[in-house]
């Protein structure tokens, strides 16, 4: 019909005055709806507003005549809402339970999806998810016969008009920000469905023990508030396989977790003196550790490294202690790093606590081995020192009373030549009396008496060094330490082989 008008239009260039127009749309017999045209193109701007009005009606009265329907108002939403008496009263049918006796039940229907999972935080244990909540129950004062209103089976009305199950989540700690949906589904048999989303901020009790390789499994459980067994009853899905399956179809957001699985059971508790059912949702997740191993476990794998290349370093100098104190204070500071990560409240220490402390202890045993054999080797330097002053002052002594004893021989040598001399010499005035000589005499055998016994006492002092020697107490605590640092050198390395093997097996099969 808008075609044929459009092809008319365009034939007569659309430049017909309104009068014309207009006594076109009285005369032109409007074309059926069943009659089949090929689209014509056109342009908009063609077309002047006041046309679509008459258009419009022109379709209607065409539809009417053509297929001789009669549209009553029995097809319309405000007919069954008069019907169901929801245009007057608008607390008539939300006050309370939904039932036309008492002891009946109200059948509630729960299932619900999780959508995406936002952030997971350990140090406070909780579990923030955005889930998509569908809940249907039967409402007794609402029922109409699809026939009487046009085959109109479901309208949908203000979640205010009817009543509403008080459901809640119990580990919800934060209520959601976001509104809740204004609407509720009315199925023509007197089943209600409402469909929420909302971000839910709820503990989780954290089991960190194999992180960063752990698999958390947190709850999200759905009770009434106030309704008992006896007047709400709840239902689920129990094929786990379902409903894993149409989480993992509506997965958007994962953060840094893995969706593995959800399950759903149900129990009953009592509360305030009666019983209540609890539908449990619990979603599997498993944490991405790669960042983890890059950024922590790594790392601190490579100070122990550095640590056992310390070991080749010499122990002679203070070069290697200072860097073993500086490899620990690294360690330190990461394990710093993990006790803001990890909750305070573990019921067992992490194997990861396990793993900075057993490699912190290590480096620590090595740089307490590293200070002894540092100790013992400047204490057998000491020795050494001294014995070396002694020399030098024997070496002294022994040049002095050398020299004095080479003095003397020439002194008495001197003294013999002059005595020649004078024997000889037949012009001398005075010659030396035997009184003279023999006391000169006697004081050079004093002397050389002294000097012998200077020597013997030198003599001693160098056999008492040199058997001192021989009895190998010089360098005998180098010779210790040299001992303890191959045997800790052994154990180092075997400890570090042994406890690395032990904390990954265990990371991995527990």
């Amino acid at each position: 019909m808008l075609v044929g008008f459009f092809s008319l239009l365009l034939i007569t260039g659309g430049n017909a005055s309104d009068s014309d127009q207009q006594e076109f749309y009285d005369d032109y017999p409007m074309p059926n709806l069943t009659m089949g045209f090929m689209p014509v193109s056109f342009e908009m701007e063609d077309l002047e507003p006041e046309i679509f009005p008459l258009i419009f009606e022109d379709i209607r009265v065409d539809i009417i005549s053509a297929n001789e329907v009669n549209i009553s108002e029995n097809c319309s939403f405000d007919a069954v809402l008069k019907h169901l008496n929801l245009t007057g009263n608008s607390d008539m049918y939300s006050l309370s339970r939904p039932v036309k006796h008492h002891r009946h039940l109200t059948w509630l229907f729960l299932e619900m999806k999780i959508y995406a999972i936002l952030d997971v935080r350990e140090t406070d244990q909780t579990f923030i998810s955005y889930i998509w909540i569908y809940l249907r129950w039967d409402n007794e004062h609402i029922w109409w016969y699809p026939n009487d209103f046009c085959e109109l089976d479901h309208i949908l009305v203000p979640a205010k008009l009817l009543w509403m199950p008080d459901l809640t989540i119990e580990e919800m700690t934060e209520q959601d920000k976001a509104s809740p949906s204004p609407y509720l589904n009315i199925r023509s048999h007197g089943w209600v469905e409402y469909r929420n989303d909302q971000v839910v901020i709820s503990t989780c009790k954290m089991h960190v023990y194999k992180f960063p390789f752990d698999i958390q499994s947190c709850n999200i459980s759905f009770k009434s508030i106030m309704y008992s067994d006896k007047e709400l009853k709840l239902f689920y899905n129990k094929n786990n396989t379902v409903i894993t399956e149409w989480s993992r179809e509506a997965m958007q957001t994962q953060y840094e977790w893995l969706f593995i699985s959800m399950t759903v059971t149900d129990k009953t508790v009592k509360h305030f003196g009666f019983n209540q059912t609890m539908i449990i949702y619990t979603i599997k997740m498993k944490r991405r550790s790669v960042l983890y191993i890059a950024n922590f476990l790594l790392p601190v794998l490579f100070f122990l490294c550095l640590d056992l290349a310390s070991l080749l370093m010499s122990d002679s100098g203070g070069e290697k202690v200072g860097f073993k104190i500086t490899v620990l204070l690294a360690v330190t500071v990461m394990q710093l790093i993990l006790n803001e990560i990890l909750p305070c409240s573990s019921d067992r220490i992490p194997l990861i606590a396990v793993y900075c402390i057993g490699i912190f202890t290590l480096m620590l045993f090595s740089l307490l081995e590293t200070i002894l054999v540092m100790h013992l080797i400047n204490k057998d330097s000491e020795p050494q020192e001294n014995e070396t002053q002694i020399k030098q002052s024997l070496n002294e002594n022994h040049m002095n009373k050398w020299n004095n004893f080479h003095c003397c021989i020439r002194g008495i040598k001197k003294q013999s030549d002059c005595t020649s001399v004078s024997k000889g010499s037949a012009d001398q005035s005075y010659s030396m009396t035997k009184e003279d000589s023999s006391n000169h005499l006697t004081k050079v055998s004093l002397t050389l008496e002294k000097v012998s016994d200077e020597l013997e006492e030198i003599k001693k002092a160098v056999a008492l060094l040199s058997n001192r020697k021989e009895d190998g107490k010089p360098g005998y605590w180098t010779r210790l330490a040299r001992k303890i640092n191959k045997f800790f050198t052994f154990f180092y390395v075997t400890s570090v082989i042994l406890f690395l093997l032990m904390i990954f097996s265990v990371w991995i099969l527990a």
